[in-house]
């Protein structure tokens, strides 16, 4: 919610104990708002779904047949990408989602999309890639950096979107997976 003009978390928000100053609480902006102070997370939510929020695999296993392992190294790259809880303080903080919710994916999804990205254990980088490679998916970030300013697990999306837009006109690739990691 916003409290104060600022988009956080209302379980993590310190209320001022100056009774004599108001506290101003109201529900996350430019979202339509259900009844109260509950928004209407169902675009958000649908965006979500639309990146395939989960690992892929081109050759299909069976389920608990084999582990996909990673090395420490391949599991360090996850950080501060995983941690998103989706709470949609960054998303409701870009300019850039106000103006095309309907089109640009967002900071919050945009983070985890590249979280996706860059598992090694996942077999389709590729076409999670060109499922965003259009003009308002990803491009319409404008590096504003709201995103980053109000994120309450202070995560960089900023950083996420910059590294997607590179992977996106070819500056940078995916490292390939360790085939066998050391520690197994």
């Amino acid at each position: 919610m916003n409290i104060n003009g600022e988009n956080t978390l209302a379980c993590i928000c310190k209320i001022d104990e100056n009774t004599s100053k108001s506290t101003k609480i109201y529900p996350l902006p430019h979202m339509f708002v259900i009844k109260d102070l509950v928004p209407d997370m169902n675009l958000f939510y649908a965006q979500y779904a639309s990146i395939e929020p989960w690992l892929k695999k081109k050759n299909k296993l069976v389920l608990g047949e084999k582990q996909m392992f990673q090395t420490e190294k391949e599991r360090e790259k996850l950080d501060g990408l995983y941690e998103c809880i989706l709470c949609a303080c960054c998303s409701t903080s870009c300019p850039s989602y106000w103006w095309n919710a309907d089109k640009y994916l967002g900071p919050a999804i945009l983070l985890q999309s590249y979280r996706w990205l860059i598992d090694s254990r996942d077999d389709y980088a590729e076409e999670r890639l060109s499922k965003i490679h259009d003009h308002f998916s990803v491009f319409k970030c404008h590096t504003i950096l709201n995103c980053t300013k109000t994120c309450p697990k202070h995560l960089n999306p900023a950083k996420a979107i910059g590294e997607i837009k590179k992977l996106l006109i070819g500056f940078d690739k995916k490292p390939a997976p360790v085939a066998t990691p050391a520690n197994f």
